[in-house]
């Protein structure tokens, strides 16, 4: 079972290269679409707008989403026998979020369920296919 480490828990490479920040950087089709949902459903806001990008942030310890609009001159890239991309947060009060995400109507793709270990989880579709999975740990009595 998968757990993430807590950033408290963290620790530089030994005298490598130190992560300072991240973020995960997508192309897509319709870039207004795609920042209405962060912005929207996920609570995102918009931190820097460029020329056929945007990157979005939260106050929280979310890794920055960056949408950049494609080339309209190149065609899209084949994703047949590609595996595909879930961005993951670990988040609190999942069973709230759910109800909130229903409520407005956000494109709710594998509804909240439990996993025998502990695991909360649901999945949200952003329109440009982006799978955005939130996560929470519960772990079950006797864990």
């Amino acid at each position: 079972m998968y757990r993430p480490t807590p950033l408290s828990e963290r620790r530089g490479g030994a005298g490598g290269m130190n992560v300072t920040e991240s973020a995960l950087w997508f192309t897509v089709e319709d870039l207004a679409a795609s920042v209405r949902f962060f912005t929207s459903h996920l609570r995102f806001r918009e931190a820097v707008v460029g020329d056929g990008f945007t990157c979005l942030t939260r106050d929280d310890a979310a890794v920055d989403i960056v949408l950049q609009q494609r080339d309209a001159g190149r065609p899209p890239r084949p994703s047949a026998g590609r595996p595909g991309v879930i961005v993951s947060f670990t988040v609190t009060g999942i069973v709230a979020e759910h109800e909130r995400l229903r409520r407005e109507d956000a494109p709710i793709t594998t509804p909240l369920r439990e996993a025998p270990w502990g695991e909360w989880q649901l999945r949200l579709t952003d329109p440009n296919g982006i799978v955005v999975q939130l996560v929470e740990w519960v772990p079950p009595a006797g864990f």
